[in-house]
């Protein structure tokens, strides 16, 4: 009779979600997006004054996706992680069907094609979906390999081609920075998964001839590399944003000139609401405010892990260790270039750059994450002792 109603259990426990949500990780999540869409509205006051004429244009549309985004986490919080799994491979390929129209049919901004105009619903951009697709697909495809990942044929070629694919769809719109994200994500997996070590010194070797070919093919990567070597050398030009950015973070000091009252906002920075926007943190809020702003980041990003680390099954423990990996890599890439400690690169700072994609998207991963924290090893014994 035991054997018959066990595995009902199971699958009782598995379709429910009884387990209670990890309110940490969900606290940390909600606190940055509030601060980030308070910070958006003031760092786009000006640019959207001047080119919507409304000051408020830009916050508006930001709390909208907020909103949007923060249903949508509810929704994948109560969507069971493991249903992602058989349509993992599903959704890779629809995403790159999207990045190979994107260059096709989208609409072109700043030298680049990356965004994809829906009729009503404005620009969708595939490569934020994608980001969140290769997570799902390479958490299935180790889950599947198991002890087989110690092998080229098994634990390198087949992601080796996922990547492939991905970074040359992107390299057409051109997308360096989520070619470097998707990538660095994808390599972290495989790491966990127990791809051998050795082939992560062999992608090392062709990433690097890689960078070395995209910089001779795509003239204005080389030109960025130069201005974050030495960006007052052309500081009204090729340097402008650097230069500007670095005004912001230094005359912000300590405790920051106050909520409001950022300077260069006032269209002097470029990208002052969008990649851009941690300047504006620091110049309104200080040093101590920007620090503050990071531990809530790391916080979350810790919390993943833990969450991770706690998963019932192998697919939820990489689901939740790529996605916060994810976040942790756009957020030091994007601080990264703010301060000039690496080269500019277009990454936005989630929760706070301004983008209906990249926040609902953003938002929707945490989602994911609160779901698996519902099925960790404790919830599901503490849902069977209530099950009768």
């Amino acid at each position: 009779m035991r054997a018959t109603t066990q595995p009902k259990e199971k699958e009782k426990v598995l379709i429910d979600d009884r387990g209670m949500l990890d309110l940490p990780f969900l606290i940390l999540t909600l606190l940055l997006v509030t601060i980030g869409v308070i910070m958006m509205f003031s760092a786009s006051y000006a640019r959207a004054y001047t080119d919507e004429g409304d000051s408020a244009f830009y916050f508006w549309k930001q709390l909208r996706f907020a909103l949007i985004g923060i249903a949508g986490m509810y929704a994948a919080s109560r969507f069971n992680y493991q249903l992602w799994r058989p349509i993992s491979l599903f959704l890779a390929a629809g995403c790159f069907v999207l990045l190979l129209l994107t260059p096709i049919i989208g609409t072109e901004s700043g030298g680049a094609t990356r965004w994809i105009t829906l009729p009503g619903l404005g620009q969708f951009q595939p490569s934020e979906v994608a980001k969140l697709a290769v997570v799902l697909l390479f958490a299935n495809m180790i889950s599947n390999f198991r002890e087989k990942m110690e092998t080229f044929r098994y634990g390198v070629l087949p992601f080796a081609g996922v990547l492939a694919v991905t970074a040359g769809l992107l390299a057409l719109e051109p997308h360096l920075s989520a070619t470097l994200i998707i990538c660095a994500t994808g390599a972290v997996m495989m790491f966990l998964g127990g791809t051998p070590k050795k082939w992560f010194l062999i992608g090392l070797g062709v990433a690097l001839v890689g960078a070395a070919l995209y910089l001779a093919i795509f003239p204005y990567a080389a030109a960025r590399l130069e201005s974050w070597r030495d960006p007052f050398s052309d500081p009204s030009d090729s340097g402008l944003q650097l230069v500007q950015s670095l005004y912001a973070i230094g005359s912000g000091g300590l405790m920051g000139l106050g909520f409001g009252k950022s300077r260069q906002k006032y269209l002097y920075l470029p990208e002052e609401h969008n990649d851009y926007i941690f300047a504006i943190v620091c110049e309104e809020l200080g040093f101590i405010g920007a620090v503050v702003i990071i531990l809530l980041f790391v916080l979350l990003i810790v919390r993943g892990f833990l969450i991770a680390q706690r998963a019932r099954d192998r697919f939820g423990t990489l689901v939740a260790a790529g996605l916060s990996t994810l976040l942790a890599l756009q957020v030091f890439f994007n601080i990264g270039v703010v301060t000039n400690f690496l080269p500019s690169t277009g990454i936005s700072l989630p929760f706070f750059s301004y983008g209906g994609t990249a926040l609902m998207m953003q938002l929707g991963e945490m989602g994911i994450i609160l779901n698996i924290s519902r099925n960790t090893k404790r919830n599901l014994q503490q849902v069977r002792e209530a099950t009768p």
